[in-house]
């Protein structure tokens, strides 16, 4: 019984080595336990600046910050009104469309009605100066079977034929605007098949966490050394779809793509007086020099 006790404490004591504070928030544990954490619900890239100041909710395969936990209204307006205020609206789902103009737009035009306002072919938004907004239906069942509101941004022209389009959607629609759109375009045949970093990384997560228990009282210089060879996990798609789907597909007839750029293109947005003025104190434009 004796020995048993002894036994005990010492296992506390082995334990307790890798529980101390400085050890756990080691950029070598973090990563692990951050990417460990993400398995069910993606965090934004603000998720920890939300995280201690909002109360967090899981939604649409996304861990968002629902409300503050302190009376910040008043600051919110404030900002709104005389300052920024900036909204992480990441969790909102990219899908982008490359291919001819004139064939995305045959297309395009069965899933949208002029009744309802703009279309895809609006010259401002075609042209890629604005953003537009619309309605999106079923192909050719307009006015029955909406599918919801969405976004869409076309790349301004470069001289080709081919264009470029990020139609920006509710993650809760997604699927099933998706599902219409490849069916359209008939993008049947996956381009790629997405074997994603975060699948083999997590393989590599778990062992790494197994040597970091098993080496709780490994040295600094060990640390340094193993921070280079921790993955850091590249997240694709929405939280909720499986890891090794395909996220990009093509129609052999017409040559178009559609691909799912969810999580790869952030999106955020600026409200207020200043918000053109943080944005060109922020961003610079980068010099583009031609051969």
């Amino acid at each position: 019984s004796v020995k048993q006790a002894e036994k005990a404490v010492h296992q506390k004591k082995e334990q307790s080595k890798t529980k101390c504070r400085k050890a756990r928030r080691r950029h070598i544990n973090l990563v692990a336990e951050f990417n460990h954490r993400q398995k069910k619900n993606i965090w934004l890239e603000t998720h920890i600046w939300h995280a201690k100041r909002f109360h967090m909710v899981k939604k649409w395969g996304y861990c968002l910050g629902n409300s503050p936990t302190e009376k910040s209204y008043r600051a919110c307006y404030r900002a709104m009104t005389k300052h920024c205020l900036l909204q992480d609206l990441s969790y909102y789902c990219c899908l982008e469309l490359k291919g001819k103009e004139n064939e995305l737009l045959k297309q395009l035009a069965r899933m949208c009605s002029i009744d309802t306002g703009l279309t895809f072919q609006e010259a401002s938004c075609l042209s890629g100066r604005f953003e537009g907004s619309l309605y999106l239906y079923r192909a050719d069942r307009y006015p029955e079977d909406m599918l919801g509101p969405v976004t869409f941004i076309w790349k301004p022209r470069d001289g080709s034929e081919n264009r470029q389009l990020w139609i920006w959607v509710h993650p809760a629609l997604k699927q099933d605007i998706l599902r219409e759109l490849r069916e359209i375009f008939q993008c049947s045949e996956p381009e790629e098949i997405c074997i994603t970093e975060s699948v083999t990384t997590s393989i590599q997560e778990e062992k790494q966490v197994e040597v970091v228990t098993s080496l709780g009282n490994k040295r600094k210089k060990e640390d340094k050394e193993g921070e280079k060879s921790v993955p850091v996990k590249k997240i694709i798609g929405d939280g909720t779809r499986d890891p090794f789907q395909s996220y990009s597909w093509i129609a052999r007839t017409t040559g178009i793509v559609i691909s799912d750029r969810s999580m790869e293109i952030l999106r955020y947005r600026l409200i207020g007086p200043l918000s053109h003025s943080v944005l060109t104190d922020t961003l610079k434009a980068a010099s583009v020099q031609t051969v």
